[in-house]
């Protein structure tokens, strides 16, 4: 199922690893210099994740018992390609488990994933400080969209958007 050897094993997230997807949630916004900013409850992910109108979907990377790190991902739609991508929204191994080839089967198994469903590209986002993981991506084949901006509205400006 990976490549990281026997200690690691990758499974789809059920409900019940709402605290666990919230506390690795908030290790990676610790890891990102940002661990104030994480808003998120486990009531808000158990909706989102498992609820009727499920938004994404996680697997989660075990060393044995113990969690080491997670993949969050959803669909999105390319209209030039008439087909669904998937979008990881975050990956994140804790950082005294890396080294280990954990990121990478997870990237793998969302390839499958990606395959499998028949979609026609992945993607994903990089803070441009981090260099390790932009080395890494690029060590997969993934190449930086630079022509592109990414823009973001936040709830704020949604609303105000929304009732202009």
């Amino acid at each position: 199922m990976n490549t990281a050897g026997k200690n690691l094993q990758i499974r789809n997230a059920t409900e019940t690893d709402v605290p666990l997807i919230l506390s690795l949630i908030q290790d990676l916004a610790t890891y990102e210099r940002a661990p104030n900013d994480v808003s998120a409850t486990e009531e808000q992910l158990r909706e989102v994740l498992f609820g009727k109108k499920r938004s994404a979907e996680v697997l989660l990377g075990f060393e044995k018992e113990t969690p080491v790190g997670f993949a969050v991902f959803f669909h999105n739609f390319s209209t030039w390609l008439g087909r669904p991508g998937l979008y990881l929204e975050d990956l994140f191994v804790k950082p005294e488990l890396r080294g280990k080839g954990y990121g990478r089967a997870l990237l793998v198994q969302l390839a499958k994933i990606a395959r499998d469903r028949g979609c026609g590209r992945m993607e994903w986002a990089v803070l441009d400080w981090n260099e390790p993981a932009i080395q890494f991506y690029r060590k997969l084949g993934a190449m930086p969209l630079d022509e592109w901006t990414v823009f973001r509205l936040k709830a704020d400006e949604i609303t105000r958007l929304a009732e202009s």
